[in-house]
């Protein structure tokens, strides 16, 4: 008899699972060796008085955070006194198809192609406002360099408009001011912007690099991806520098200069077979940074909404279901022990551990929105599912009796499916948990064998198993 240990690689649903490469990776999230439990959502806010699209927060010179959120007409505030979202909307917004956010200096600014750019003064506003009365009615918007930058507007699809410099209140064209617009001609309609030190302007069909080159041009527009676009515009997410979007044909990142496709012959065909493209819009973006992620939300063909999930430092992948409506990247405030008895009736009520960072403030955090919630993952580990590819002896037949699941900090099930073909059906045998020496006996006969791990407990790290396995005769 011999023990075989597999150690649980990649995650590639685009190919076989003969070639070793998991063939489910549910629930969990990929790190450097194995995988990490992913948490259950846990409700942060009370309802709000709409359904919520997204939220964002901001962070002033006190380093004191604020949440902000968007329903489909409203615009909200929590209230860190009662954890409720109060309606500091300075109209009602109507046709809106989502907001984008972006702070410059102490104004939080809204964008959502309906209205005139909305904003607030972080410190002391009270309800939005227009922003400027020459402000466009824009789609997104971002910061790049010293200026506020959108796109989008709808009399011009394809055009972009920027502020005066440090000056977020003044939009009209001015050689004095440097608030200027181009339209970009061969890219179709903008699909997101994103800043900093240059912009980067993803189009239908093309992506274009904004460089802040002064007075006359003000910037340069510089083509990068002829024919290479973004499919869908609340795919787009920035971190570190990096921008992530969806295309036609799967998941890329650009640095400004190279574009990768991170998902080819990974996950691109998976996420197109399993998503429900005509409620696409539902689509979000999140960064997890305690975990080196980028989530991707969409709405599954199973009717699930699935977190797609992607390490940054690896390349790997991996998926969750979720009850959660939306994902965002959002800092949570500050709180005292005061504020937290507006939060549960009790401290042994509380369903986020007093441990958790939820409680520091001021740190990025993956949450998200579930209906008229806000929430937090934060919870216990959801119930994950870690799939091996087949496995075979020599492509002889053989007998599989013992798995041993290697789980830091916590134990597991196992099942099995084994098969003569491949063109035969894939059937996994009842879980059985390990017992107190670690052992899950399973006599299974065939070539082919996977195994189905579901990790159990406070566990950290799926890490792979130790499997007996002996060669058989036919029968």
């Amino acid at each position: 008899m011999g023990t075989n240990r597999i150690t649980f690689g990649e995650w590639l649903p685009d190919q076989p699972g003969v070639i070793g490469a998991l063939t489910t990776a549910k629930n969990c999230f990929p790190k450097a060796v194995g995988y990490g439990a992913f948490p259950q959502e846990v409700d942060y806010s009370t309802a709000a008085s709409q359904d919520l699209t997204n939220a964002v927060a901001t962070k002033n010179a006190s380093n004191n955070t604020t949440i902000y959120a968007a329903g489909t007409t409203k615009l909200f505030k929590l209230n860190t006194s009662t954890f409720a979202f109060d309606d500091i909307s300075g109209t009602t917004y109507s046709g809106t198809t989502g907001w984008k956010y972006t702070q410059f200096g102490t104004s939080l600014i809204a964008a959502n192609e309906s209205n005139t750019m909305q904003y607030i003064d972080i410190f002391s506003g009270t309800t939005f406002a227009d922003l400027a009365a020459d402000a466009p009615k824009a789609k997104f918007v971002t910061v790049v360099r010293d200026f506020v930058v959108s796109g989008y507007q709808t009399s011009y699809k394809s055009r972009v408009q920027w502020s005066g410099i440090n000056n977020e209140k003044t939009w009209t064209t001015s050689a004095t001011t440097q608030a200027d617009y181009q339209d970009i001609p061969d890219g179709g309609a903008v699909q997101g912007v994103t800043g900093g030190e240059f912009g980067l302007v993803l189009l239908e069909r093309s992506i274009v690099r904004m460089s802040y080159v002064g007075t006359p041009l003000i910037f340069q527009f510089d083509n990068i991806a002829r024919n290479r676009g973004c499919y869908e515009p609340n795919s787009v997410i920035q971190w570190q520098g990096i921008t992530y979007f969806l295309s036609d044909d799967g998941f890329y990142a650009c640095d400004g200069t190279n574009i990768k496709n991170i998902g080819a012959e990974k996950v691109n065909r998976y996420f197109f077979n399993t998503l429900r493209e005509e409620v696409l819009s539902t689509m979000s973006a999140a960064v997890d940074p305690i975990n080196n992620l980028i989530i991707w939300g969409y709405p599954s063909t199973d009717m699930d909404y699935r977190a797609l999930v992607f390490h940054i430092p690896t390349g790997r992948w991996s998926y969750a279901d979720s009850t959660a409506s939306r994902v965002a990247p959002v800092s949570t405030p500050s709180l005292t022990l005061e504020d937290l008895d507006s939060f549960s009736a009790s401290l042994d009520a509380l369903s986020i551990s007093l441990d958790s960072r939820t409680w520091l403030g001021g740190k990025l955090l993956l949450l998200g929105v579930k209906g008229s919630k806000l929430i937090t993952f934060t919870g216990t580990p959801k119930t994950a599912t870690i799939d091996t590819a087949d496995i075979e002896i020599q492509g002889k037949q053989s007998m599989v009796t013992m798995v041993k699941p290697i789980v830091d900090e916590g134990s597991a099930s196992a099942a099995i499916a084994s098969r003569k073909t491949l063109s035969d059906a894939i059937s996994f045998s009842s879980a059985v948990a390990a017992s107190s020496e670690n052992r899950v006996g399973l006599r299974s006969y065939g070539r082919y064998h996977r195994i189905r791990l579901q990790p159990s407990g406070n566990w950290t790290t799926a890490i792979g198993l130790d499997m007996d396995i002996q060669e058989a005769g036919t029968r």
